[in-house]
């Protein structure tokens, strides 16, 4: 059996963002008390975090953007944007603390201690560009967790895949450019952001290495798979990634409030295969997978347990 950790920690539910707020520490508390009942937790190696060290966080955001997030969090701010991503006071050390999750699932990963790593960490991170805030994230925890595996490992080709039902933005403007990082997001389209369209490819020396697989509303697992089947295995394939990291929202399952896609928890699973198979052929089976969307909490507890199971056979 695969050795899965997963990365954990109580103070994520810390992270206040308000009443009737979609990303919420009920997400986590939901996840954990039903993993807790099933099989899976006992043969879980059960991980719990430092907060990052702010070089790290700086490897991916300026030090203005940084002590911007944290005086406004301290100052008691309950807004850092145009309005969806809502702090609280304890926000920055929880920030903190989520990225370092991802530090420790690559650590992990990459000494061998385990196989692959779930890191469920709050607040998410796909949406966080180098020095903006948006879409309930405040540090990319994916795009720090990929630059610390490239400076202190020495990985050189890292290859991310984004499944929220979002596009990443954040992610796709943090390598937009650099041909190290291989960024692939599958996502509704349209819907917010907004980017995320088929002629986004990179830039410079990057170009090509992004690649958008915008879905219809209303796609299915019958439309992801043939996406992964016609598009991202076969660059993957051809990228040869050292490390396999996963933006794992769950945002498209068809009982989420925020989309229109009609994935079933069997779909992540499905997916989460299909990626295995990519990371044995490439990387010694090498994956970290960091927690971004899913706001239905039951629909989000199941997609999370079958996503470790395929992890873990």
């Amino acid at each position: 059996m695969n050795t899965v950790g997963l990365v954990y920690h109580p103070e994520y539910l810390k992270h206040d963002t308000g009443a009737g707020h979609p990303e919420r520490p009920q997400r986590l508390e939901t996840m954990v008390k039903h993993l807790l009942g099933t099989p899976l937790w006992k043969n879980l190696l059960h991980l719990q975090p430092e907060p990052a060290p702010i070089a790290w966080i700086h490897a991916v955001h300026p030090e203005t953007y940084v002590s911007m997030i944290r005086q406004r969090c301290v100052a008691g701010e309950q807004v850092l944007d145009s309005g969806d991503t809502h702090v609280c006071p304890a926000s920055y050390d929880v920030a903190l603390l989520a990225a370092g999750g991802v530090l420790l699932g690559v650590e992990h990963v990459l000494s061998g201690k385990a196989g692959s790593v779930f890191c469920a960490g709050r607040p998410p991170g796909h949406h966080a560009e180098t020095s903006t805030v948006m879409g309930f994230c405040l540090f990319n925890n994916v795009a720090v967790g990929t630059r610390y595996a490239q400076k202190k490992h020495g990985i050189g080709r890292v290859a991310i895949v984004d499944w929220d039902v979002h596009h990443g933005n954040g992610t796709q403007e943090v390598f937009y450019e650099d041909d190290s990082v291989f960024y692939i997001s599958l996502h509704q389209f349209p819907l917010w952001p907004g980017t995320g369209a088929k002629n986004e490819r990179g830039r410079g020396k990057g170009e090509g290495f992004t690649l958008n697989c915008p879905m219809e509303p209303g796609s299915g697992e019958k439309e992801y798979l043939e996406a992964f089947q016609t598009e991202i295995l076969p660059a993957l394939d051809k990228f040869r990634p050292e490390l396999l990291m996963i933006s794992a929202g769950f945002d498209a399952h068809r009982d989420d409030p925020l989309a229109n896609i009609n994935l079933s928890e069997g779909s992540f699973g499905t997916m989460t295969k299909l990626l295995r198979e990519v990371a044995e052929r490439h990387c010694d089976g090498r994956i970290v997978s960091v927690l971004e969307g899913g706001y239905h909490l039951n629909a989000l507890a199941k997609s999370v347990e079958v996503h470790l199971s395929a992890l873990m056979e």
